[in-house]
């Protein structure tokens, strides 16, 4: 499973790093939302917390959807330029972009959370076409009454629920976020600098290897490869290739595959992930080994001492063969250490690997 971009034909000057404060303020307000996605953050987010106005943190509940279950494409608007245009270098400047968007734009990005229309083919949206509109009603009421109200107001009058969020996001910056982008921005700034001077020599490939592991060239060179649990694909066209740094993003690794939109990855910098964090794959592979009955059997056996295969099968009470073909599913996975002694072939459970599991599924879950 990943989501692909195709790069065929793209220039090293339609690649551009650089930080995005409306970007980040989504981020932000995701952190403020599920705290327990970030634990890294949590003094933050309780300091915040504790000096928001009621009135502030009830709004926020008004359309939480939009950064709380999933990161809304309105957070970067410069994407939906389709060429080489950058994030603004303040707030205030992001959202002018933002209200640059035609009402058709906004609103199918605003109603991304219904999964009303196809993202990453070209689709009919909810204000030009009856059928996607009353989908987009249906799926909005399926999620609750606040997004099914906050639908109902978008399709009905864009331009006020437009007018509503800027002076949310303006209220926003004003009460929490202007301090907290004044103290990150330096860090977003310095990295893009050395994703961009690393790009300028060493090349793409080096470049993505840096945002994140979970980033790679395929073989030909024409496709970005972004390991994640889900399918999509998009193509940079005649466009470019943004690369988005945040400060408050980790574990989330975003990529926008939004037909039409220039492709953007969102990446965490300074993050805590493992060096070479375990693949979609790799996960899977290791949830699969864990969950068959007998091998959970062996593995509390293998947790508390080394065993050859004859001791295994006697202990069990199963063949030889067959307790090789279940420690076979063990060692692909990378759950088990091996050792000779003499003549003997000792087996043991990776404890650590397997303590780690539950941090790598969360990781890759969230990624």
């Amino acid at each position: 499973m990943s989501v692909t971009i195709d790069i065929s034909g793209l220039r090293r000057e339609r690649v551009a790093v650089v930080p995005s404060p409306l970007a980040e303020l989504c981020m932000a307000l995701h952190a403020l939302a599920e705290p327990g996605h970030h634990p890294g953050l949590q003094g933050w987010a309780t300091g915040v917390t504790a000096r928001l106005d009621p009135h502030l943190a009830d709004r926020m509940c008004e359309a939480d959807f939009l950064w709380r279950t999933t990161f809304s494409d309105l957070f970067l608007p410069y994407a939906a330029a389709g060429g080489s245009a950058v994030p603004g270098a303040t707030l205030a400047e992001e959202l002018d972009l933002l209200d640059k968007l035609s009402d058709e734009q906004f609103v199918d990005a605003a109603l991304e959370f219904t999964c009303a229309f196809p993202y990453d083919v070209q689709g009919a949206g909810a204000l030009v076409d009856p059928v996607s509109r009353r989908r987009a009603l249906e799926l909005a009421a399926a999620r609750g009454p606040r997004p099914a109200e906050f639908t109902e107001r978008l399709l009905a009058d864009p331009p006020r629920i437009r007018a509503w969020l800027r002076q949310f996001l303006e209220d926003c910056d004003e009460a929490f976020f202007a301090g907290t982008w004044a103290r990150l921005r330096h860090q977003l700034g310095a990295d893009a600098r050395r994703k961009t001077d690393l790009l300028g020599r060493r090349g793409l490939a080096e470049a993505l290897a840096s945002v994140s592991p979970a980033v790679a060239l395929d073989g030909t060179g024409d496709r970005i490869v972004i390991d994640k649990l889900g399918h999509g694909h998009t193509s940079i066209r005649a466009g470019g290739l943004l690369l988005v740094p945040t400060s408050l993003g980790w574990p989330h690794l975003m990529v926008l595959h939004r037909y039409g939109w220039q492709p953007v990855i969102h990446y965490p910098v300074g993050s805590p992930e493992l060096t070479v964090p375990t693949s979609v794959e790799q996960l899977t592979l290791r949830m699969t080994a864990l969950s068959h009955p007998v091998r959970m059997r062996l593995c509390r056996s293998l947790a508390r001492s080394a065993f050859t295969t004859s001791e295994l099968a006697q202990t069990h009470g199963m063949t030889a063969p067959e307790i090789s073909r279940h420690l076979g599913v063990l060692k692909k996975a990378g759950l088990l250490t091996t050792r000779r002694r003499g003549r003997y072939v000792l087996h043991q459970l990776d404890v650590t690997m397997v303590a780690r599991l539950g941090s790598d599924f969360l990781e890759g879950i969230l990624r």
